[in-house]
């Protein structure tokens, strides 16, 4: 029985492109969409349309009435969005397209040209869309981001406290390693109170605090000031409401992923733990995202829990929407940009941008400097080689193509398939280093060797 040859880049380039009648493209903006279709199918073949809802079901209405079946949208801000789901609810397959990815033919700017030449690129399928998790993954995701901003404001109320306190001179911050902590918090709220007796502000500070109890009284000494303190009271009551958002945004986040462990079918406990779990709730987290993926990704050393939530706020519990590891990898943006021209690579620098995991893999690969596995040891390697930044890229690459594998193939992370792989590395480096002494004229004798002939002489 043969095997069916896969068609390679250059064969898929000499095809005749095959033209799509039932194709459209759409260019998106805030004040007006232009839609466009086939000549064949309705004249004029590009018209435009209104932003508002009733505007979008007019032109999900005249789409389906033209026998389009797929269209190729511009992925212009967040504007797409809701037209976006409205043509995917009906059937109609949207493939969002990035805006560098196509160019319209120069000195003919205008929408209804962009319309029209997006139309025609998709129909002979010269773009391709873009990858967009499913709906229920999408939403865990608006809640994440969300969750990431409200933690950003929290903190510049945080900075705004620290600077109140530096006005009056009061330097809690200084003795303390958290503002926000259980002492930071009693002794800002008893200083609002109207409390200025260092040793009473001493005395609410908790047993593990490693200041002195002088040092403390020192520190509080200041020039308590209405208009700083006024700034320190909003600023306070401000930290607070955030953080109380961001309690009602983890109590979304766990309803989501209650519903994702639903439909994942998976009830069975995860394996012991390999790593110490910071906190109960990290463990409980583990449990969950087990049952979701069907593997432990926090087995795999430098990933924590933290990583697999971006994992699968980003993506979801599916990757085999990407047909390899490589494609995986390219999406975010962590794989060698080549352009070749001429038969000489030019330039292999990764592409400009970044994506959320892409970001949240490069934190976990800068935190292999220190580990003793395999990973570590590639980390080390790469960042002799190419240097710091370069080596963060590598290792975060490898991460993603690690993490590519488990997930698809819901096999446990088995360190021993790596240890096998720099048994083979250290041999082909020893074979390299005896064919250099070869070449200039000398012979490597192994130390065992040399000891025994010496013993025997």
């Amino acid at each position: 029985m043969s095997r069916k040859k896969s068609k390679s880049k250059l064969q898929s380039v000499t095809e005749v492109p095959q033209v799509r009648i039932d194709a459209g493209g759409i260019d998106i903006s805030p004040e007006e969409i232009y839609v466009g279709v086939d000549p064949r199918l309705a004249e004029p073949a590009v018209r435009r349309f209104g932003t508002v809802t009733r505007e979008l079901h007019r032109i999900k209405d005249w789409l389906v009435g033209c026998g389009v079946r797929t269209v190729a949208m511009e992925s212009t801000g967040v504007y797409w969005i809701p037209l976006f789901q409205i043509l995917e609810r009906h059937g109609v397959e949207v493939f969002l397209v990035n805006a560098r990815h196509y160019q319209n033919v120069p000195g003919r700017k205008t929408d209804v040209c962009d319309a029209a030449w997006l139309q025609f690129l998709h129909a002979v399928g010269l773009v391709r869309g873009s990858f967009r998790p499913p709906g229920e993954i999408c939403a865990l995701r608006t809640i994440l981001r969300h969750r990431s901003g409200l933690v950003e404001s929290a903190s510049e109320h945080i900075q705004r406290m620290q600077k109140a306190l530096d006005q009056m001179n009061v330097q809690i911050h200084r003795v303390l390693s958290d503002i926000t902590g259980v002492s930071g918090m009693a002794m800002v709220d008893a200083i609002l109170a109207g409390e200025r007796d260092g040793h009473h502000l001493a005395a609410l500070c908790n047993k593990r605090v490693r200041a002195s109890e002088e040092e403390i009284v020192r520190a509080l000494e200041g020039d308590y000031r209405p208009e700083h303190l006024f700034t320190l009271k909003q600023s306070l009551a401000s930290y607070r409401h955030y953080q109380r958002l961001v309690d009602e945004c983890d109590q979304e986040l766990r309803r989501l992923l209650t519903e994702l462990e639903i439909d994942s079918d998976r009830s069975g406990p995860a394996p012991p733990p390999q790593k110490k779990m910071r906190t109960s709730e990290d463990e409980h987290l583990r449990q969950k995202y087990f049952r979701i993926l069907g593997v432990d990704l926090t087995t795999v050393p430098c990933l924590n829990v933290a990583t697999v939530k971006t994992l699968l706020a980003e993506v979801g519990p599916d990757l085999q929407r990407f047909p390899n590891a490589g494609a995986f990898a390219s999406w975010l943006i962590l794989c060698p940009n080549n352009t070749i021209t001429g038969g000489k690579v030019k330039s292999s620098h990764t592409r400009d941008g970044s994506t959320r995991l892409g970001q949240a893999l490069r934190m976990a690969a800068e935190s292999l400097c220190r580990d003793k596995s395999y990973l570590g040891q590639f980390y080390r390697r790469m960042r002799a080689h190419l240097g710091p930044e370069s080596a963060i890229t590598a290792a975060a690459h490898k991460l993603a193509r690690i993490i590519y594998a488990l997930v698809t193939k819901r096999e446990a992370y088995d360190a021993g398939n790596f240890a096998r792989i720099e048994q083979r590395n250290q041999a082909k480096h020893r074979q390299k280093i005896i064919n250099q002494a070869r070449l200039l004229g000398y012979q490597l004798v192994p130390i065992n060797a040399a000891a025994a002939n010496s013993g025997a002489v």
